[in-house]
């Protein structure tokens, strides 16, 4: 047994069993159709002296919800990521109400599933449409060929029914 063995011939990528594709994998582009979902009323507080008390959101946390809902990642969620993400933004919330590295540390594992972060954009293979993608988009839609554009003077297209 010498050096002089040749290796296995690949297979045709098409018998190959498992192609490495993500499901997940797209590009997001900027949602305008999204519903913004309202916030629940905020679930109870307690004050100083242990009283329990609905509270009011957070205006740190009305802002991140707005840009939530804002980002490109929103067109993703489905009606049933609602529950979770009014988990996170009471997380949020009470984070921001009295800051601790615990908070910190479960907000950081829930954001995770939602795509929040650059490294879990990545991780789910989700892209953000650039600005210059999006104009080359549309610039290749305005020049593409269109089927109502109006025939050239002088020619009646009923004729090529006839011909």
């Amino acid at each position: 047994m010498g050096g002089t063995e040749m290796p296995a011939a690949k297979k045709h990528p098409t018998t190959r069993a498992r192609r490495n594709t993500a499901s997940t994998a797209s590009t997001l582009r900027p949602a305008d159709t999204v519903q913004i979902p309202a916030l629940p009323p905020r679930p109870v507080v307690f004050t100083e002296d242990g009283a329990m008390k609905a509270g009011d959101w957070h205006e740190a946390t009305l802002d991140w919800w707005a840009d939530l809902w804002a980002s490109p990642m929103a067109a993703e969620y489905h009606s049933s990521d609602r529950h979770a993400l009014f988990l996170l933004a009471v997380l949020i919330d009470d984070f921001w109400r009295e800051p601790s590295t615990k908070l910190a540390s479960e907000i950081r594992l829930q954001r995770v599933a939602f795509g929040l972060t650059p490294y879990d954009r990545r991780r789910l293979e989700w892209t953000i449409e650039t600005a210059d993608e999006a104009k080359e988009r549309g610039q290749a839609r305005r020049a593409a060929p269109r089927a109502n554009r109006q025939p050239p003077a002088g020619t009646d297209p009923r004729l090529a029914l006839v011909q």
